[in-house]
């Protein structure tokens, strides 16, 4: 497969739409769980701040997925992310550093993938896409 194929923006928009898909999916079955967690770092309106990030992984899902205003998307997913690490993958804390360093990388490489979805678009492959769009940016 060569790089330049547009199945390769596809699958990178698919494998980071797993992360925060499933995620989104445990939200809503797992809520008092999830409430429970969030409890733990003395959140103000843990139940408005679970509903909103629970609306960014799902509706950010779908925007990856299909690549509809993917750009704005991974932008907000990005910003998303960048706070849920900092609450919550705190490694430098006192506690368990191991494990939550290795979920403040990850994150951190998911960061990335989202910027660069950000700045280049979702590919050829994507619902939405406009060709005097891509066109223009051929050309400069």
């Amino acid at each position: 497969m060569m790089l330049d194929h547009p199945v390769v923006p596809l699958l990178g928009r698919l494998m980071m739409t797993y992360v925060f898909l499933t995620s989104g999916i445990a939200k809503i079955s797992g809520w008092s769980g999830n409430v429970a967690y969030m409890s733990t770092r003395h959140l103000p309106m843990i139940p408005v701040l679970l509903a909103v990030a629970m609306v960014i992984e799902v509706a950010g899902s779908v925007c990856l997925v299909t690549g509809y205003q993917a750009r704005i998307a991974a932008f907000v997913m990005f910003w998303y992310t960048t706070a849920v690490t900092v609450l919550f993958h705190n490694y430098w804390a006192a506690g368990a550093a191991m494990g939550q360093e290795t979920h403040f990388r990850k994150n951190l490489a998911i960061m990335g993938g989202l910027l660069m979805l950000a700045y280049c678009g979702p590919g050829k492959w994507a619902l939405g896409r406009r060709a005097d769009a891509d066109a223009g940016a051929k050309k400069g």
